[in-house]
């Protein structure tokens, strides 16, 4: 059975630095053998399918390829579309009344993140920017954008998630990645 996946690479193609120009990736990716390769946007997104069921392995293979291609380490989040649908469904803020840089999903990698990790952010400090947990998701709700929020400052600050890749994308581009991996399954 064929599996449609999204992989969501970690910090690449920002401020010149750890360049992964999108037409490698999709070489990398359709060299190690996966289908249906598409990229969305300059910044680590990639749809691909295959018949292999375990992300994290994905995940992996993915990092070593990059690694062995451009000679530095990216961390990757491997998603199944289902995951993102879900996602995208169990957001907690009102996405079709927000504009898409607004609303962002921070996607964690191993151990499951839960609530006491975040224990010392004072939520009300911070309004009206507002977060919840998720699925291995934070969802933030910063209305002036995620470049100029205190409380994205806040949650990113180091310790906090100590062990635990992150990478965050814009309400706009989780859209943009579930229609992907549906167009790929359907």
């Amino acid at each position: 059975m064929t599996t449609t996946y999204a992989a969501l690479l970690r910090g690449i193609n920002v401020g010149g630095n750890r360049k992964v120009p999108m037409a490698e990736l999709r070489k990398i990716l359709n060299e190690l053998g996966h289908g249906d390769v598409k990229t969305y946007l300059n910044s680590g997104n990639a749809v691909f399918s295959t018949t292999s069921g375990d992300p994290d392995a994905l995940a992996a293979q993915l990092e070593a390829a990059i690694e062995k291609h451009f000679g530095f380490h990216v961390a990757c989040m491997v998603r199944s579309g289902p995951y993102l649908r879900a996602v995208l469904d169990a957001c907690p803020f009102p996405a079709d009344e927000l504009a898409g840089k607004q609303l962002h999903a921070t996607f964690f990698s191993g151990p499951p993140v839960t609530a006491d990790r975040f224990a010392g952010i004072d939520p009300a400090a911070f309004l009206p920017e507002e977060f919840r947990l998720g699925d291995q998701v934070l969802y933030l709700y910063a209305p002036g954008g995620l470049g100029t929020s205190p409380l994205a400052a806040a949650l990113s600050r180091p310790g906090l998630l100590k062990g635990v890749d992150v990478t965050s994308r814009n309400w706009n581009t989780v859209k943009a990645l579930v229609r992907m991996t549906e167009s790929v399954d359907g």
